[in-house]
Parts: C-alpha cells; sequence; structure tokens
C-alpha cells in the first residue's frame, strides 16, 4: 500500500512539473476572479455595507472562507472524474482494474497523492487572496479535524461521479452544474439556522464541516466537538455511499464490457 501511494505522489509530481504553467494559470485566474467577487459585493453593499467594520469583516473572511474551500472541493470532484477519463481515453482503464489493488484503493490514494500538491496551490492562492482583501483569519490547529471530515464527504461525493464515468465515460455537464450546487453546500449558513431547517443542511454533504470551519477560522470560536461528531458522521456516511456506488458500477461495467474501450 504504501508502496502504491508513493508511486502515485510520484506520478502526480511529474504530471505538475512537466505542466507548471498550467498549475500558475490556475493560481492566476482564481484569484483574479475572488477580486472581481470582492469588489463587486463591495460594491453592491455600498457604505452602508462597509466591509471596513466588524460585522463586515467577519462577512469578508467568510466568503474568503466559502471561495477556498470552493476550489478545494472543486479539485477533488474534479480530480476523480478527469483521471477516469483520460484512463479511459488513453485505453489504460483496462490495466487499472488489473492491478493487484483494488480500483478504489488505487484511486483514492491517487486521490491523496494529488492532493498534497493542490494543498500547496490553494495555500498560496489564500495566501494572494489575503493580501489582496486584508482579510485576518485564524488558523487553529484544531481545524484539521473539521478540514478532514469535509474531505472526507467530498471523496465520497467523487466516487459517485466516478462510478458515473465508468458507465458514460464523460460527465463533464454534470460536473459542471453540480459547480453551483457546491457552492451552496458549502456558503449553507448551517450554523444559524434552526429546526428542520438545520436538520436538513446537516445532513447535506460537507455542511456541518463548512460550518465548523467558518467558526474557527473567521469567528474564532472554540471547536464544537458535538458537531464535529456530526460531521464526522456525515464524511463517514457519504465516504461508504461513495465507495458502494463505485463498486456498483465496476461491477456493472464490468459486466457490459465497458472497461476495455476508449
Amino acid at each position: 500500500m504504501l508502496a502504491l501511494f508513493l508511486a502515485e505522489v510520484r506520478r502526480s509530481w511529474i504530471q505538475f512539473i512537466r505542466y507548471p504553467s498550467e498549475a500558475i494559470i490556475g493560481v492566476f485566474i482564481s484569484t483574479i476572479t475572488f477580486y472581481f467577487l470582492f469588489t463587486g459585493a463591495s460594491y453592491v453593499a455600498g457604505p452602508s455595507g462597509s466591509l471596513a467594520t466588524a460585522d463586515g469583516a467577519e462577512r469578508l473572511d467568510v466568503l474568503v472562507i466559502g471561495y477556498v474551500l470552493w476550489l478545494l472541493m472543486l479539485f477533488v470532484l474534479s480530480e476523480a472524474t478527469n483521471s477516469l477519463e483520460g484512463e479511459a481515453k488513453t485505453g489504460t482503464l483496462e490495466q487499472i482494474f488489473l492491478s493487484p489493488h483494488s480500483a478504489v484503493t488505487v484511486f483514492l490514494l491517487r486521490a491523496l497523492a494529488g492532493m498534497a500538491i493542490r494543498l500547496l496551490l490553494i495555500a498560496v492562492n489564500l495566501g494572494l487572496i489575503l493580501l489582496i482583501t486584508g482579510s485576518n483569519l485564524a488558523f487553529p490547529p484544531l481545524l484539521v479535524l473539521p478540514l478532514v471530515t469535509m474531505l472526507m464527504a467530498a471523496y465520497g461525493f467523487a466516487f459517485v461521479l466516478a462510478g458515473l464515468v465508468l458507465l458514460f465515460k464523460q460527465v463533464r455537464q454534470v460536473l459542471g452544474g453540480l459547480q453551483f450546487g457546491l457552492l451552496l453546500l458549502i456558503g449553507a449558513p448551517v450554523e444559524n439556522f434552526s429546526g428542520v431547517a438545520k436538520v436538513m443542511a446537516l445532513m447535506a454533504p460537507m455542511t456541518p464541516s463548512a460550518g465548523l470551519l467558518r467558526d474557527l477560522m473567521a469567528r474564532s470560536e472554540g471547536l464544537d466537538w458535538g458537531m464535529l461528531a456530526i460531521a464526522l458522521a456525515n464524511g463517514v456516511v457519504y465516504l461508504a455511499l461513495g465507495f458502494f456506488c463505485f463498486s456498483r458500477a465496476e461491477r456493472m461495467a464490468k459486466q457490459r464490457g465497458l472497461l476495455s474501450g476508449y
């Protein structure tokens, strides 16, 4: 297992240094996009909604956190589907499923290997955004815990999409449509909901974890361990659901002979 992970890390690094311009342009575009979003929001808010006030500063911090998390989740979802689509196009998809390791293991370790490089790029993104906006986020060590639960749910969702790729080869339109839904999930203020709305929000993927990260980083509050337990359960359920859906799709793809074509 360790040898497989190191091999995937080496593969991800080779691809990164072979096409560094892609990463640089991606960081530039995502930073500029946020800058226009930031200036547009400031203009719409007007003097009465100035970001210079305490409430305005908190809204800015929440906006920064939501945008950066959205970028990270987009990478998680697109990486799994792009990897499978690439293997299908080059005709090497069947070789992955002939590996001594299960396909779930291979693609999960591949995703984790790529995540190491992506986190570095996200950190650069975040640094540039903080420099542009003057936002002052907190970075307590405990933020790693809700971040991990969020990634668990995101990878579960990614494996559901990967299962669709096995059956239909391309899901770019589906992924494009999910981008806006993903933004709503991450930006939903679940910590301010109550009653049935809060229960439904806590059941949605990634929303409990996003709420915890906003509390920790934007509001400098302590970690709510009860909410963390809910976020962990959320992550485990969606990760298990993703593995189940991918395994079912793999079985169906093998029965239909869809792995050898390209």
